[in-house]
């Protein structure tokens, strides 16, 4: 009898750890030849400055809030310390900015391509938070792989490209997530992009006088003209 239940716990736990468990999308984005501009343009964007992150906040009230509204989203599982989520956060805002994208597509981003997983790898070989493949290391880098699992170069990287992929589809970002996951045309992956995208946009409380910039509703399969233009 002590068998029977002890074996009946184990297939409970693995089951419950089965769902629990994500993995990473296998989807990733595509070589593609660049013009020698385009590529020296994209290596400049991705050349690491050592800078401290500073994102920019429109007044120290925000920030507080901000801060500690993204933090209490984030998957304890991956994201124990507070300290650790605030580095992040900090890191992606600022990344997020730098490339002109909004923070919250690119933390929905993360949340579909690697729930947040600094070590997370596709079967495809894409890696880290925003599932980079190495081939851009080569292309736009310096060839060290390896890199894409240290959080601000993985950052770095996966929002340069997808500044990238919107610059080429003119602001099209059905289009632009398509490229990015290496299923262009197909609405499964942008779709699921702009759900994450709504659950983390940002509400500011009243007196911060601050408008969150909306998610599009919903993308329809290989749509001509996307409805979410980002500029």
């Amino acid at each position: 009898m002590k068998r029977v239940l002890f074996l009946l716990l184990l297939t409970c736990a693995l089951f419950a750890a089965l769902i629990a468990y994500r993995p990473a999308r296998a989807g990733s984005q595509q070589y593609e030849a660049l013009s020698d501009s385009i590529r020296s343009a994209l290596a400049a964007a991705v050349r690491d400055d050592r800078a401290t992150p500073q994102p920019r906040f429109a007044s120290i009230s925000e920030k507080v809030d901000w801060l500690s509204t993204m933090s209490s989203r984030l998957p304890l599982r991956w994201k124990p310390e507070y300290r650790q989520r605030i580095e992040f956060l900090n890191e992606v805002r600022y990344e997020a900015q730098r490339a002109g994208l909004d923070p919250h597509l690119v933390l929905g981003l993360i949340e579909v391509e690697s729930n947040f997983r600094r070590y997370a790898v596709s079967s495809a070989g894409a890696r880290g938070y925003m599932q980079v493949m190495p081939f851009w290391t080569q292309l736009i880098g310096d060839a060290d792989s390896a890199k894409l699992f240290e959080p601000r170069t993985n950052l770095r990287y996966g929002c340069t490209i997808l500044r990238h992929y919107l610059d080429v589809e003119r602001g099209d970002l059905f289009r632009a997530l398509g490229r990015y996951n290496g299923s262009l045309g197909r609405a499964e992956y942008p779709n699921a992009v702009l759900r994450a995208w709504k659950r983390w946009q940002y509400a500011p409380r009243r007196n911060l006088q601050r408008e969150p910039q909306p998610a599009p509703e919903r993308f329809t399969e290989g749509a001509p003209e996307s409805p979410a233009k980002v500029l």
